[in-house]
């Protein structure tokens, strides 16, 4: 790397005509020496004009997505290259020159702009509008109830998993996460208990059918929320299990006793963080708990342009650091009472989540199709090294209300005995 531009490439890329740019791999300390260069492999010119029209990351995703790039071998090896092209800016005539040299290798149809894959977001409407939020997650969560439960198993949970033991299933590993919830809330028969954005409902089933909660989950999205129901009945628990399709910002009523938003905060975006937190403390009784889990930016920065993760897994996203969601919490009236941090939790899970995607590859592509099956393996391995690499964290935040009794104990001892 010299002067912003690539001297090194640090994969190898093959094209549609056989011919190659070899690569020299990085240094890797996991590996000894005698190390081949990842294969990116250019299947025909859609490749290359994406690249030239959307130069950088959406342009490698829409090559990615509608399959005019793909990779040999493993991709966690691709994926553990993309931050040596941290540092490479190329000039408008860098892109004219790119832009000559692949018309004369790959002729001037590559001038032209390829279709976009048609799986792409670009919400429109004011950011974070109860509209444009309803039409953001639905984009990700009604694609299919059958692929979901394909990628995430049984529990049909979609969030990072609780592992007591490396060699825990994943199925396993689900159940003490929703455990470990009900515990930190220290749940009681009785209560009311209120789970924002319950997905397919498997945290209000497990508090309601293991701590004797009235359990309200709500979504946004109506295939979660009819799966949910339809699992409420078959359990016999749908006399105290409640599944609305709302926003937290249309919820009023009679205030609940515990509160739980698990892997939901990410969607609510900088600018609504503190009201997220002020209609939560709105909803709990005085000296109520509140239990946030979700993904929090721990090294890497704020994203200044549109991402892959943006545009086709989730539309208006946004993670913040930890200290953001406290800071708001604090303001809105609640006391900080325990954080633990669950991040070698979730690149475990996601490489389960994968395994089950692999392993049934022709049936997900049958669901969904392959571009969004192309775009859920990008994405979970490239969370996965993420969070390895500690640029993302996983928090599980506890805070209660402190115009009233919380009545939690003295020590966490009780958290930990079965």
């Amino acid at each position: 790397m010299a002067d912003g531009r690539l001297a090194h490439l640090p994969v190898t890329v093959q094209f549609w005509d056989g011919s190659v740019l070899e690569g020299e791999p990085p240094a890797d300390p996991r590996h000894d020496g005698g190390r081949s260069a990842s294969v990116v492999v250019a299947r025909d010119r859609r490749a290359l004009a994406h690249l030239l029209h959307e130069p950088g990351q959406i342009g490698l995703a829409r090559a990615w997505v509608d399959g005019s790039l793909t990779a040999f071998g493993d991709l966690e090896d691709v994926l553990a290259t993309r931050n040596v092209f941290g540092g490479v800016h190329l000039s408008l005539r860098d892109r004219l020159m790119l832009a000559l040299a692949a018309a004369r290798a790959a002729g001037v149809t590559v001038l032209r702009r390829p279709p976009v894959p048609a799986i792409e977001a670009v919400p429109t409407g004011r950011r974070h509008s109860l509209a444009r939020d309803r039409t953001s997650v639905r984009h990700h969560y009604d694609i299919s109830n059958d692929f979901y439960r394909l990628v995430l198993g049984p529990s049909m949970t979609y969030s990072c998993a609780y592992f007591a033991r490396e060699a825990d299933t994943l199925e396993e590993a689900q159940k003490h996460k929703l455990d470990l919830i009900c515990r930190k809330l220290r749940l009681a028969p009785g209560e009311r208990f209120l789970d924002i954005g319950c997905g397919w409902g498997s945290l209000v089933l497990h508090a309601a059918a293991h701590y004797g909660v009235n359990a309200v989950g709500i979504t946004l999205s109506e295939a979660q929320a009819r799966l949910a129901r339809d699992q409420a009945r078959a359990r016999g628990l749908d006399d105290r299990v409640e599944i609305r399709v709302a926003d937290y910002r249309e919820l009023f009523g009679p205030p609940y006793d515990k509160i739980a938003s698990v892997g939901m905060y990410e969607h609510v975006g900088r600018s609504e963080l503190d009201r997220y937190v002020q209609a939560v403390s709105g909803l709990l009784r005085p000296g109520g708990l509140f239990l946030n889990h979700g993904i929090a930016r721990v090294a890497s920065k704020p994203p200044t342009a549109p991402t892959f993760i943006s545009r086709y897994v989730f539309p208006d996203g946004e993670l913040h650091p930890v200290a953001d969601l406290m800071t708001s919490m604090q303001t809105a009236g609640f006391e900080v009472r325990d954080v633990e941090s669950l991040r070698e939790h979730y690149p475990m899970t996601l490489r389960r989540w994968v395994s089950n995607l692999l392993n049934r590859r022709a049936e997900a592509e049958r669901l969904v199709g392959p571009e969004r099956v192309r775009t859920w393996h990008l994405y979970m391995l490239a969370s996965a090294n993420a969070f390895d690499n500690a640029e993302l964290g996983l928090y599980q935040v506890l805070g209660a209300r402190h115009d009233g009794p919380h009545g939690l104990p003295l020590t966490r001892a009780d958290l930990f005995c079965d």
